[in-house]
């Protein structure tokens, strides 16, 4: 029983400390920051978030996992909803720990992205 929920534990852990992969169909999709002008020739699909970590897989991530991850998360949701185009709205991290009066730490423990989803035209992404 003991050595089943090592094993249990373990792999949560492993699969927690690699970054949320992109799915095929997400590959192609582009983000941008909110400043960029989403070109004429896309249509609006909707809003979607991507996210990474919690208080508990987050502290055994690394931040550029949690955020790489975070990015391939929104990304899959935005190809999802058939969009290839991403405008950034907004990047939070959140942090687990607790550090008043400079003891203890606070760690990175999650990444949500939240953008809109356009599904753009050939000619739109490359002019």
């Amino acid at each position: 029983m003991n050595k089943n929920i090592i094993v249990l534990l373990t792999s949560v852990s492993l699969i927690a400390c690699s970054a949320i992969k992109t799915n095929p169909n997400a590959q192609k999709v582009m983000v941008m920051n909110s400043q960029q002008v989403v070109p004429s020739g896309c249509q609006y699909l909707g809003q979607v978030s991507g996210s990474q970590g919690n208080f508990f897989t987050g502290t055994y991530t690394t931040n550029q996992n949690l955020a790489v991850g975070a990015m391939n998360d929104l990304k899959n949701k935005a190809a999802d909803l058939g969009g290839n185009y991403i405008q950034l709205l907004t990047n939070q991290s959140s942090t687990t720990g607790s550090g008043s009066l400079g003891v203890g730490g606070l760690q990175q423990s999650g990444v949500v992205n939240i953008g809109n989803v356009y599904n753009c035209t050939e000619s739109a992404l490359s002019s």
